[in-house]
């Protein structure tokens, strides 16, 4: 997955000590550092000391829940996050996903799927965080709405927004093909880099945190637009 220099360090927290085992296991052998835990508030404190890539988290912990744990990291950390969950109601998906959650795995779950997901969220991680030396900057200006390609960096009238590389890679697929509706089929392959089987509401809930990142209000949205029954579109 990685080379020495690059060894991702990879949080994965569940009160099931032979899920969290099983879990470190595959991903040591792909070249993981993996800080294990049983409950938010330890994993929280690792979080808060420790440099991490990604998080793997359960929804279910014994002294608190993952939604808060997502919500908690959202403040001030970036790095991708899957959950884990053994509930299969798409209201727990959407929830997590529009609270700052990259992806969501349910249980029980073949080990070599998780590998899978952790590797694609780490490559787009990596890639957004690439301390290479940047070319001169791709900047697409779209009614006060800036997004580069090349630094990695969105404005909203002059002002910052705080995108996760998912988040990133989203809009700018979206600004790229503006003037064009793109169906959630063929963002969700572009983006998420996998083949689209009932990831509707993973794009959904992706698009409405976008939305309230860009202050955007759902009934009459100023950047994306939704085009019913077809996609999304930026004008």
């Amino acid at each position: 997955m990685t080379d020495k220099k690059t060894t991702p360090r990879i949080l994965v927290v569940d009160d099931e000590k032979e899920i969290a085992d099983l879990i470190e296991l595959y991903l040591k052998n792909e070249g993981c550092e993996i800080m294990k835990f049983y409950n938010g508030k330890d994993a929280l404190e690792c979080v808060q000391n420790e440099k991490i890539d990604l998080a793997l988290l359960d929804v279910m912990l014994p002294d608190t829940d993952g939604f808060t744990l997502v919500k908690l990291i959202r403040e001030k950390y970036f790095f991708p996050i899957i959950m884990l969950t053994a509930k299969v109601e798409d209201s727990d998906k959407i929830m997590g996903l529009t609270i700052g959650a990259d992806d969501y795995i349910t249980k029980p779950f073949n080990p070599l799927e998780v590998t899978a997901r952790v590797r694609t969220q780490l490559r787009r991680y990596m890639r957004y965080n690439s301390a290479e030396p940047e070319q001169p900057t791709d900047e697409i200006d779209i009614r006060g709405l800036v997004i580069s390609k090349s630094s990695h960096k969105c404005t909203l009238f002059g002002e910052p927004v705080s995108l996760t590389p998912l988040e990133f890679s989203l809009l700018l697929y979206l600004c790229l093909n503006r003037g064009t509706v793109v169906s959630s089929e063929e963002l969700f392959e572009n983006v998420w880099g996998e083949k689209f089987i009932n990831a509707n509401n993973t794009v959904m809930a992706h698009i409405a945190r976008l939305r309230e990142k860009l202050k955007e209000s759902p009934r009459e949205p100023k950047f994306i637009k939704t085009v019913w029954g077809v996609g999304y579109t930026i004008e």
